[in-house]
This record gives structure tokens, C-alpha cells and sequence, in this order.
């Protein structure tokens, strides 16, 4: 949820934690985050796609956001969460932690810096400021673009 305040928007953000890095992507987008449950594989899914899960009835699409960005695989644990975002069509997303709800100044938000093609670089909507460290804003619609979308949206 973005509102104004004093010139400047307020983005309403989740972060969460990959490896050593925090992400943020817009609250709106996400609809509840979850423990982890036992996933259902699904054969000649993408290799970013762990399987779908039944949530309240319905089934849903998981996908590994450490896959979808090309890092070191490891196993669920005790902090490993499902995040459920809609972007057009119901995703669940593994992460490794979520950390907190917060809200960030417009102003501190600066584009993405030129990248190397590192991965997942083509996701980044932005880098917040905050006092002792950095986050990177992911743009959901283009990490679950069409073709994700479709491949997804398939499963379920």
C-alpha cells in the first residue's frame, strides 16, 4: 500500500530473508504467510516449482525463490515460510525467514544499481536505505511474469 505523506509515498512492506539478503515486496500483494506443509511434487513442473500445496481446499502453486534466482538450494526449516501473494493468479513462495512489516519513506528508495547480471537482477525494483542496512524491493510481477505465471498457474 503506497499513501502520501509530506510530499513523499510510504511504501507498506514484507520483508523476508534469502541467504544472507533481505527482500521486501508490497503488502498488497501478499495474502497470508504460512509454516511450512508437506508439498505435493508435480512431474515436469519447472525446476523452480517445488509442487502445490491444498490450502483451505483450494490448490496452490509453490514455487522456491532460491531456485527462481539461481542460489544454493538447502533444506526447510523451522524458520522457512510460505508466502502467499497474488499476482493475477494464487503463488505460494518459499523463503528462508520473514523478518518484519514495515513502512519506508519513498525518498529512501533508490533505483536499482546497474547490475552484472547477478541473479534475480532483473526482479529488482529498487533498493531502500534504512539506518543500518539495506533492502532490496522485488518487483513480484516481473519475478511471476506470463510465463512463470502460466507455468503455474497450470499446476493448480
Amino acid at each position: 500500500m503506497t499513501t502520501m505523506t509530506a510530499g513523499s509515498e510510504v511504501l507498506q512492506l514484507v520483508t523476508f530473508r534469502l541467504c544472507d539478503e533481505e527482500f521486501a515486496i508490497d503488502i498488497l500483494k501478499v495474502q497470508e504467510i504460512n509454516r511450512m506443509v508437506d508439498i505435493t511434487a508435480v512431474p515436469n513442473s519447472p525446476s523452480y516449482v517445488e509442487g502445490v500445496i491444498n490450502l483451505r481446499g483450494k490448490v496452490i502453486p509453490v514455487i522456491s525463490l532460491r531456485r527462481r534466482f539461481g542460489l544454493e538450494v538447502k533444506e526447510a526449516d523451522m524458520h522457512s515460510r510460505i508466502m502467499v501473494v497474488d499476482v493475477g493468479v494464487t503463488v505460494g513462495m518459499i523463503v528462508d525467514s520473514v523478518s518484519e512489516v514495515l513502512r519506508l519513506s519513498g525518498d529512501t528508495v533508490e533505483p536499482p544499481p546497474p547490475l552484472t547480471g547477478g541473479a534475480g537482477s532483473e526482479f529488482i525494483k529498487g533498493v531502500g536505505k534504512l539506518k543500518d542496512r539495506l533492502l532490496i524491493l522485488l518487483d513480484i510481477e516481473k519475478l511471476l511474469g506470463n510465463e512463470e505465471v502460466g507455468a503455474v498457474a497450470a499446476l493448480s
